[in-house]
């Protein structure tokens, strides 16, 4: 037996090596090579290859999968053909799902209480085994005694957790991030933060808590939601805040934005409240406080309402960076060990104007940005209680921000003056790549190119695909913005689009499940009805398509 012993070995030595081969290249082809966080990143790209352990998957939150392969383009919930599993959530359910180490883990609601004694709106995140779904353990959070301008009733927990080894970090609706145990209190022991409510053996062991509201006088309009992003030691995180009940006044505008932390104990490193910061530089005799805001806003100098986007990473000429979304509507690149800002971009035209509703034009961010082959890729968009409404979808050279970003005025790489042709002689110190939305053709049947949206797009082999919360699937040339494909599919769309297996699946506020082929020609593989909405991303680990609704979450294969 000892020659098949010595075969087995070399196979997965070879294995390895080819594993590692694969990181490394990955390494030098997008850049991921930071500074002080290198090995890590390494090994977080190595585990990331078999498994979905953060938004995104990585740390650029590119909606794609290279590794899965004979992905599913049929199933029947009714009949249980190609259902591997159920798991019945709350009645709300936003947050992942995320995998990794055998474990799933989903943010929902108490809506369908996995412990009678819990009782009453909650946010939780839930634990299932990955096998057969089997519920492990939860994490329970009360609800906050402000009330629904900080935390929005039945909305449970909206951040996708982010697993690294035996911890999982996400944003709680109480403002906090949380450090919790994989094993909860199932392995029969309490590490950590020794204060926990719930202690049965189906609760969270949590390890530390950061409450951005009691440290940093936070005031989160209507929801904290951020996933979560870790580089090396340190946590980056929007923290919710905005504007109070009335949608004018800002209770908080010393309160950041932007924030560090350590992963190890949630000790604050650093923290930006560059989206409030003009308030504080204003003169307190303002007139009319309401006019004022709104001037601010509309200049693209204040934040508008809330801040429910999630930060990226990335790393240009061997620095790092992280990216985060304002609530002001520009993206802010910052050096990730100290918080210098290093290049920002204005990604709304300069004549546009906030409104609540449909009809204003300037927006904020509920898509995440994604970064591939030294761009970034993101859409504006707003709350989707204030409807649809015109949109942009912006390519900015990564490397072009932070060379100009370092001799601009104000750090500042937006383009000039609403050109947005990035070679026009206006933008040679810009660093738009180019730029898709706006106003339509009269004659198109539409009133805008590209409307509001809540999707992180999906960007792969030379093409990108981004969905509109009107329910519009776009697919775009990644280099230069030239459109391919559009197709209506009847229903707003909350998720992202998501390639694996060269498909892309999104779902729909109908509930249907839309599975195209990957290419520059429109091809419509199914559209797979679910029981209710599905307004998360769907995902692939270990050959198994995952699909979560507002009700379930399903594993679905083929067999």
């Amino acid at each position: 037996m000892k020659p098949y012993r010595n075969l087995k070995r070399w196979v997965s030595l070879a294995i390895t090596a080819a594993v590692f081969g694969l990181v490394l290249m990955a390494t030098v082809s997008t850049g991921v090579a930071p500074d002080g966080a290198e090995r890590a990143l390494a090994q977080q790209a190595q585990a990331a290859l078999r498994a979905w352990a953060q938004f995104g998957g990585t740390v650029h939150r590119n909606m794609v999968n290279t590794m899965e392969k004979n992905m599913p383009v049929e199933w029947d919930v009714a009949t249980k053909k190609n259902i591997k599993w159920v798991a019945a959530l709350g009645t709300r359910a936003y947050g992942g799902p995320t995998i990794a180490g055998g474990k799933i883990f989903v943010g929902t609601n108490n809506g369908n209480p996995r412990n009678p004694k819990v009782k009453g709106d909650k946010g939780i995140v839930m634990c299932f085994r990955e096998s057969d779904g089997q519920f492990l353990w939860q994490a329970i959070h009360d609800k906050l005694p402000s009330g629904q301008v900080n935390d929005w009733p039945n909305e449970g927990i909206c951040s996708a957790p982010t697993i690294e080894g035996n911890r999982v970090y996400y944003t709680s609706n109480r403002c906090e991030i949380v450090c919790v145990d994989t094993e909860g209190f199932h392995d029969g022991k309490n590490d950590g933060a020794q204060d926990e409510k719930y202690r049965d053996k189906t609760d969270a062991d949590i390890i530390w808590r950061y409450d951005m509201m009691k440290e940093l006088n936070v005031f989160p309009h209507n929801l904290a939601v951020c996933s979560p992003l870790i580089v090396g030691d340190l946590i980056f995180e929007v923290t919710a805040n905005g504007v109070d009940e009335g949608h004018i006044n800002i209770p908080s505008p010393a309160a950041p934005s932007f924030i560090a932390v350590t992963k190890q104990s949630g000790k604050l490193v650093w923290q930006d409240n560059s989206p409030s910061i003009n308030l504080l530089k204003a003169k307190t005799n303002v007139g009319d406080q309401e006019s004022f805001f709104k001037r601010l806003v509309d200049q693209g100098l204040l934040l508008m309402h809330g801040q429910w986007s999630n930060p990226c990473y990335a790393v240009v000429r061997g620095k790092g960076q992280v990216i985060f979304p304002g609530g002001d509507g520009w993206l802010r690149a910052f050096e990730p060990e100290t918080g210098k800002l290093l290049w920002k971009f204005d990604c709304n035209p300069k004549d546009s104007k906030y409104a609540l509703g449909g009809q204003g034009t300037r927006n904020d961010f509920i898509a995440t940005p994604v970064v591939h082959d030294n761009k970034l890729y993101i859409g504006v968009g707003q709350d989707p209680e204030h409807f649809e409404g015109v949109g942009h979808f912006w390519c900015i050279d990564l490397i072009k921000a932070t060379e100009k970003g370092a001799t601009n005025k104000d750090h500042d790489v937006s383009p000039v003056n609403d050109i947005f042709d990035a070679k026009h002689p206006a933008n040679k110190d810009s660093a738009l790549v180019w730029h898709y939305g706006g106003p339509a053709d009269p004659n198109s049947g539409r009133d805008y190119v590209f409307g509001r949206t809540m999707s992180t797009c999906a960007v792969h082999d030379g093409l990108v695909w981004v969905a509109e919360l009107a329910g519009y699937l776009h697919c775009l040339d990644a280099a230069t913005g030239q459109v391919y494909w559009v197709q209506d599919l009847k229903s707003a769309v909350w998720g992202s689009p998501y390639w694996v297996d060269n498909k892309i699946y999104l779902g729909t506020e109908d509930g249907d499940v839309w599975i195209f082929a990957h290419g520059k020609e429109k091809k419509q593989l199914a559209k797979i009805e679910m029981p209710h909405q599905v307004k998360s991303t769907p995902i692939a680990v270990n050959g198994v398509l995952y699909v979560m609704t507002e009700h379930d979450l399903y594993a679905i294969v083929n067999k």
